[in-house]
């Protein structure tokens, strides 16, 4: 009897660790966000934006030093990330410099490591993983785009978070005036509003639009140019007394803006006006949504 419940709980402590194994190697590219450990917790009500029709993108949580971070859509065929999703955390909006750039390892290969690494010195070893993703080589001579990050290391406080942010499948490429310009202005004018009247978490979707343009090298098409940026956050828990130019754009607003030189200027909207803009520019449904229930409390 006694053999014969050690057996069993022998059995069962080993099906627990398959288990936990399992989840752990799924954590890089996975089938759902909300069945990967905490990567659902980058996202309101753990519910990613609804409508995308392409079978062929691929869902990403940003998993660094073994912990999820935040979550990334990517297009494996344009090599960029469609939106990436994080929770906004307080910050004082210092931009880090010192981080190796990074890549997804189980975007080239379902037995990689299920954490982004930074990339190999050798850049012959790049081969082995550009089919699916954009590499250092990509930004290297196109001096007039900046590696704009969806989820930008001013909106983490925590090193580690901050660390994470710089990884390719997090990058666009934004024409530098945009990026030093209206963009760099309206995230820290978000990190100002969500730090001092967002009293609970702040949920933050940034992604692009895109209209065909291409970054090339070696005469091949590499990686997609944005036409269009946006970005919109959900806070349900703020401040009520803030002042009403302020108050009416929670619990939720959004922005978009053009990648370009000129007319750039972010322009900001609500969620319902800025899901209506973009269903006319991405493959998406009618039923497009960014956020569950549009950012209201149930």
């Amino acid at each position: 009897m006694r053999r014969t419940l050690s057996h069993c709980v022998l059995y069962t402590v080993l099906l627990v660790q398959l288990f936990l194994l399992t989840v752990h190697v799924k954590a890089g590219v996975v089938d759902d966000f909300n069945h990967i450990e905490r990567c659902k917790d980058s996202l309101y009500m753990g519910t990613p934006p609804r409508g995308y029709l392409s079978s062929s993108l691929k869902k990403i949580c940003q998993r660094y030093e073994d912990k999820p971070r935040f979550v990334s859509l990517y297009d494996p065929q344009k090599h960029i990330p469609v939106y990436s999703a994080y929770t906004f955390k307080k910050s004082d909006g210092e931009k880090r410099v010192d981080f190796p750039w990074m890549f997804e390892p189980q975007l080239a290969s379902d037995k990689g490591s299920s954490n982004m690494e930074p990339f190999p010195q050798s850049s012959h070893m790049h081969k082995n993983f550009e089919d699916t993703q954009a590499v250092l080589e990509d930004y290297a001579d196109v001096v007039q785009y900046e590696r704009g990050q969806l989820n930008p290391d001013q909106h983490q406080a925590d090193p580690l978070d901050k660390a994470a942010t710089y990884t390719l499948t997090n990058v666009v490429p934004q024409i530098k005036e945009f990026s030093v310009g209206p963009w760099a202005v309206h995230e820290q004018l978000i990190r100002k509003r969500l730090n001092n009247y967002c009293r609970g978490t702040a949920y933050i979707i940034t992604g692009v639009t895109t209209s065909g343009n291409m970054i090339r090298r070696d005469n091949l098409d590499r990686v997609a140019i944005p036409e269009y940026m946006w970005t919109t956050y959900c806070c349900t828990d703020f401040d009520h007394n803030a002042p009403y130019s302020v108050r009416y754009k929670f619990p939720v607003f959004g922005a978009y803006g053009l990648n370009d030189r000129v007319n750039n200027n972010m322009v900001e909207v609500p969620v319902k006006n800025l899901e209506k803009f973009l269903r006319g520019r991405m493959d998406v449904d009618k039923n497009f949504q960014i956020f569950y229930n549009d950012c209201v409390a149930d």
